[in-house]
C-alpha cells in the first residue's frame, strides 16, 4: 500500500483564522499494482467541531481492502468557535473529488465511480455535495470543469435536517447561531434532494442519542419521492460514532498514525497559543505548546479525558455488517 498525503490549496489562497501550517487534505491510500479501481473518499465526522481519528484511517483501510483506492478527507473545522464555516467545508469536498478525478490516470481512478463515505457531521458535507454540487460558489474552483458530482454516497448516522430534529450543535458551527431561514433551508439536506442527487446508502442505530435516527429516514424519503436510487439500514442498537462497529473500533485500535486528521486542532490552537493567550483554556496549554502532531494527541487526550462522553463502546455484530451491505449495493449502482 502506497500511502501519502495531497494538500487541496495553496497557502496564500486559504483564509480560514488562526489555521497556522493546517491545510485541507486528502490522505491517499493506494494499491501498487496497475488495476484502475472505483475510488472511496472517506469524510469522518465531529460536529464541525474537529475531524475523528476513528472514523478516517481505518475505514479507508476497509474499502482499500474490498479493492478500492482510498483517501480520507480532513476538512476545515471550527473548534475553537472563531468564525462560522459558511461554504468552507464544501468547497474543501469539491475540490477533492475534483482532484480525484483530475489525476485519475495516475491514481488509477475510474472516473465514472468515485464514492463519498461521511459519518455524522461529515455525512452532512457528504450530502451537501451531493444536493449542492452546482452551487454558484463551486465553480469558481480549480479543475471547474472537471465534475464534482459523486456517483454515489454513503450517509453513516448522518446529520441530516436544520429543523426539530437537527443536532443544533453542527448547524452552530457551520451557519452560526444567528444564521438566516435560508442558510439552515439550504443546509437542510432532506429539502434539496432534486432528481439529479447522487444514489444515496444509509445506516443508523435507533438508539443513536446524539442524532435522531429521523435524519436517515428524512433524507431516504427525499431521495425515495425524487426517484433516487437509495437504501437504508436501520440497526436495533448501538451509540453514535460506531465507525466500523468493530473490535477495532471498540477498543481504539485504530494506529498510531490515524491522528492526522486533528492537524487543524494542533495549529490552530498552537496560533491561539502565540497570538491570542487569553484564548486558551489552561486546561489546554500544554496541547498548545506540544511540538509535534503525535505529542499533541497525547497532552489533548490527557486534558479532554475528564469532559468528553466516556460512553462505553462494543462492537456489534449486525452494526458491523455495514461496509459489506453498502458494498454489495454499490455493485448493483456500478452495474446499472
Amino acid at each position: 500500500m502506497k500511502k501519502q498525503t495531497i494538500n487541496l490549496w495553496n497557502k496564500e489562497d486559504y483564509t480560514y483564522p488562526c489555521a497556522g501550517e493546517f491545510l485541507p487534505n486528502i490522505t491517499a491510500y493506494l494499491h501498487k499494482d496497475e488495476e484502475v479501481r472505483p475510488a472511496m473518499l472517506v469524510v469522518p465526522g465531529g460536529g464541525y467541531a474537529f475531524v475523528s481519528p476513528t472514523e478516517g484511517e481505518i475505514v479507508a483501510k476497509r474499502f482499500y481492502e474490498a479493492g478500492y483506492q482510498a483517501f480520507v478527507l480532513t476538512y476545515t473545522i471550527n473548534m475553537y468557535q472563531l468564525a462560522p464555516l459558511k461554504k468552507q467545508p464544501l468547497r474543501d469536498i469539491s475540490r477533492a473529488v475534483r482532484y480525484i478525478r483530475n489525476f485519475a490516470e495516475c491514481l488509477r481512478i475510474k472516473c465514472d465511480q468515485v464514492v463519498c463515505c461521511g459519518f455524522s457531521a461529515g455525512a452532512h458535507l457528504t450530502g451537501s455535495l451531493a444536493v449542492h454540487y452546482q452551487d454558484q460558489e463551486l465553480t469558481k474552483e480549480p479543475y471547474a470543469e472537471i465534475s464534482n458530482r459523486p456517483d454515489a454516497v454513503i450517509l453513516c448516522y448522518p446529520v441530516i435536517t436544520s429543523g426539530e430534529k437537527a443536532h443544533r450543535g453542527s448547524f452552530d458551527l457551520l451557519l452560526g447561531k444567528d444564521a438566516s431561514e435560508e442558510e439552515l433551508t439550504w443546509a437542510s439536506l432532506e429539502k434539496q434532494v432534486t432528481a439529479d442527487t447522487p444514489p444515496a446508502f444509509l445506516w443508523q442505530t435507533f438508539t443513536d442519542a446524539t442524532v435522531p435516527v429521523e435524519n436517515s429516514i428524512m433524507y431516504t424519503k427525499a431521495c425515495h419521492n425524487a426517484g433516487v436510487p437509495c437504501e437504508l439500514h436501520l440497526f436495533m442498537e448501538g451509540r453514535h460514532g460506531m465507525s466500523l462497529a468493530n473490535e477495532e473500533w471498540a477498543t481504539n485500535n485504530i494506529g498510531e498514525d490515524s491522528i492526522y486528521t486533528m492537524m487543524q486542532q494542533w495549529q490552530t490552537l498552537k496560533t491561539l497559543y502565540n497570538e491570542r493567550l487569553e484564548m486558551v483554556p489552561t486546561m489546554l496549554a500544554p496541547s498548545a505548546k506540544a511540538e509535534t502532531l503525535k505529542e499533541f494527541a497525547v497532552e489533548w487526550t490527557k486534558a479532554t479525558v475528564g469532559i468528553r462522553q466516556m460512553e462505553e463502546q462494543h462492537a456489534d455484530e449486525s452494526a458491523m455488517q455495514w461496509p459489506d451491505l453498502a458494498l454489495t449495493w454499490l455493485d448493483k449502482i456500478f452495474v446499472s
